[in-house]
């Protein structure tokens, strides 16, 4: 399974054995996501980037082929409804919890961590293990960050999110998500502004 080849890394799993929701005969489930640095630059320079969804069309397109190679199910965040609980499932690999506002949090990628899918194999193989909770340990400047006060304890209120796009918007929109960046562990890793102001304006746009 040469993930490394395109830029994306096992970001946890789980053993499992007839849970509801997972393919038939699924022994292991791998959570795959962007590897960086290399990702943004990687993705981009295929010809997917040209279509519509570029990043979706890329992400069935490539972990559909490895799935095949290995004899797998490749299931996607992306393409419902229905959608596949990947919040629950990151869960229970020990290496992403819920942060303080509630968005998902990995131990290296820190609030800017993401799926892009996730390998329903038939056999048990090794899995990434837990992790210490990098939550616990922190003062959560996530709380505070917000400037549309859209995201803290409560979870997220994404219509007022909106709403402070429309109006204000920066610097979330040319650089990202400032709850995310204000994340110690977002700090540390190598995610791209421009890589971030892209996610948000398509999440701005279908908003």
């Amino acid at each position: 399974m040469n993930l490394a080849a395109h830029h994306l890394e096992v970001l946890g799993g789980f053993h499992c054995d007839g849970d509801p929701g997972l393919p038939e005969g699924t022994q292991t489930l791998l959570l795959l996501g962007p590897k960086e640095p290399g990702f943004w630059a990687h993705i981009q320079a295929h010809a997917d980037w040209t279509h519509p969804d570029p990043i979706d069309d890329w992400s069935r397109r490539t972990i559909g082929r490895i799935a095949c190679d290995l004899g797998a199910k490749a299931l996607f965040p992306f393409g419902g409804p229905p959608y596949h609980p990947f919040y629950r499932w990151a869960l229970r690999t020990g290496r992403v919890w819920e942060s303080p506002v509630k968005l998902l949090v990995h131990g290296s990628q820190g609030l800017m961590v993401s799926f892009r899918g996730a390998l329903a194999l038939k056999t048990r193989v090794e899995i990434p293990p837990p992790q210490a909770r990098p939550c616990d340990s922190c003062p959560a400047p996530c709380l505070t960050a917000c400037p549309a006060s859209a995201l803290g304890a409560q979870g997220y209120d994404v219509p007022g999110c909106h709403a402070w796009l429309d109006t204000q918007g920066q610097p979330c929109l040319s650089g990202g998500c400032l709850t995310r960046r204000a994340c110690p562990a977002s700090a540390a890793y190598a995610r791209l502004e421009v890589q971030s102001a892209y996610h948000m304006g398509r999440f701005h746009k279908v908003g």
